[in-house]
């Protein structure tokens, strides 16, 4: 297996900043908005890590 080499004009370097309180209070306000909407379509409840329907 050989090298990969960068296109040209691209940079694939990160340099990772730290997140304001703001931002980082979004992100986890977006997370929870997620995994709640995720377990809606399968149909579980939050607690249920067995992946077994529970009876409404």
């Amino acid at each position: 297996m050989g090298l990969i080499r960068e296109p040209k004009n691209v940079d694939f370097s990160t340099k990772s900043q730290p997140w304001t309180e703001e931002e980082l209070s979004d992100f986890r306000e977006l997370m929870k908005q997620m995994k709640s909407e995720n377990e809606k379509k399968k149909g579980r409840t939050a607690n249920s890590k067995t992946g077994i329907k529970q009876p409404a």
